[in-house]
């Protein structure tokens, strides 16, 4: 049995962040309809609107929401873990129930999606018809979104020593990750030092990671001027340094804000969360209607499956157009943009499609806690040690196959993953064995998973 958004909605804390929770559903929204946009496909593959028509780069600066998602992460892990540790009982692991209770409404959806996607790419190699320009593309590109998951997986991970730094030493604990990402770039950009620039993965997203943890103890009490800081280093980083314009990555660029993460993109990840930030007090009385509530209620139920989805969607609105005989227009042309409204509307029809059917794996079980006898899991130390393999096999794993694709299962196609090779198969054994390891690493507890 699962809890219906009007349930949850009714049952709602008097103290509830619901600003919060309507930033998360958001956030992924708005990355799903960037992703709608951007996607140009035509008979020679699928390209990136983005790199045929730069003028548009810009507007990255308003749709690469991802930023404000870690930042409401970092929020939410933070009572999380407080609420946790508060009512843990002392001989039990409070990082392995903390990762137990945080990820399973991420890794069910995310798994199921990638063993559904692993058969239909497995039987379509089997029957000899991956090698195409556009099945072949679909086949790279479907698992790409999910580089999103993987770190915020190292989010998670990472929460429980980030949050004592941040308790001891508050806004210095943010400037000292902002600190060492503009080292990273420095000697990246300056000295030419070799794979330093990976560092940024961990130091941009733990940094903004870590701005979620001032909100919840509320000490962003200037939102303007950390927009205004922001926005103007992005500027001046962007007119003056060795930074392109787009805030996501572009093909064949040398130099990407995204992949690795750039100083760039966390400034551009200051000024969102401070904008978002000056919004909070008038998104509250709004939220405050029950209506409103229930629909943001009922978006963050589905957010995960709808976003895992949503590339599926959008691939099966341009191969419904290639069954039909329809002419695919070139991309960014009158034909093309006059055709964008029924894409992006098909494409949700379908996801909404998506999300009726697999829904079930996100939602939270609406059941009581067991009696402690019956509980399973590991206690103390080794609960955590467990806990923490789990999570490392997870975001590695997952990573991995967000790099490798899934056109290659029967080729032994791989990626470098730091500095091993790794395949689609040995990317989804990873997964599969970390969340296993996660589930058994600690009892079922109630954690205050939505704030």
């Amino acid at each position: 049995m699962t809890a219906s958004a009007r349930d949850l909605a009714l049952a709602t804390p008097p103290g509830r962040d619901r600003y919060v929770d309507l930033l998360r559903a958001a956030s992924l929204g708005t990355v799903i309809a960037g992703h709608w946009l951007m996607a140009a496909v035509s008979g020679d593959g699928i390209g990136n609107l983005l790199a045929l028509v730069p003028g548009l780069q810009v507007l990255t600066w308003g749709l690469q929401v991802m930023p404000v998602f870690f930042f409401v992460g970092g929020f939410s892990h933070a009572l999380s873990y407080r609420s946790l540790a508060r009512r843990s009982d002392p001989a039990a692991s409070v990082y392995a129930a903390f990762l137990r209770a945080r990820l399973r409404r991420l890794l069910r959806p995310t798994l199921v999606f990638v063993l559904v996607w692993a058969a239909a790419a497995l039987a379509v190699q089997l029957a000899g018809h991956g090698g195409g320009r556009l099945t072949g593309a679909a086949l790279r590109m479907v698992t790409q979104p999910l580089w999103f998951i993987g770190i915020y997986l190292a989010m998670v991970a990472f929460t429980p020593p980030l949050l004592k730094l941040h308790e001891r030493h508050g806004w210095t604990a943010f400037a000292a990750l902002a600190g060492s990402a503009a080292l990273v770039d420095v000697l990246r950009f300056a000295f030419g030092v070799p794979y330093v620039e990976f560092l940024n993965f961990a130091l941009v997203w733990l940094a903004v990671h870590q701005l979620g943890f001032l909100r919840a103890d509320g000490r962003i009490r200037r939102p303007a001027l950390l927009a205004a800081a922001g926005l103007a280093g992005a500027v001046l980083l962007v007119a003056y340094g060795p930074y392109p314009l787009s805030m996501v990555g572009m093909p064949g660029e040398k130099v990407s804000n995204m992949a690795p993460p750039t100083l760039a993109l966390l400034a551009h990840g200051m000024w969102l969360v401070g904008a978002v930030q000056l919004l909070a007090r008038p998104a509250a009385a709004w939220l405050d209607r029950p209506r409103v509530w229930r629909g943001v209620v009922a978006a963050n139920g589905v957010a995960m499956t709808a976003f895992l989805w949503h590339l599926t969607a959008m691939l099966g609105v341009y191969g419904a157009q290639l069954a039909l005989g329809l002419d695919l227009p070139a991309p960014a042309g009158a034909a093309w943009w006059a055709q964008v409204p029924v894409r992006i509307l098909t494409a949700s029809a379908l996801t909404a499609g998506f999300v009726a059917l697999f829904r079930r794996f996100e939602a939270a079980p609406a059941a009581p806690a067991a009696p402690a006898e019956s509980r399973t899991g590991t206690a103390g130390g080794a609960g955590g040690l467990l806990a923490a393999l789990g999570i490392t096999l997870c975001l590695l794993g997952i990573l991995g196959l967000s790099m490798t694709g899934l056109g290659g299962l029967l080729d032994g196609h791989s990626a470098t993953l730091i500095a091993f090779p790794v395949t689609a198969p040995v990317a989804i054994g990873m997964a599969l064995a970390g969340a296993l390891l996660v589930e058994r690493s600690a009892p079922a507890r109630s954690v205050r998973l939505g704030s």
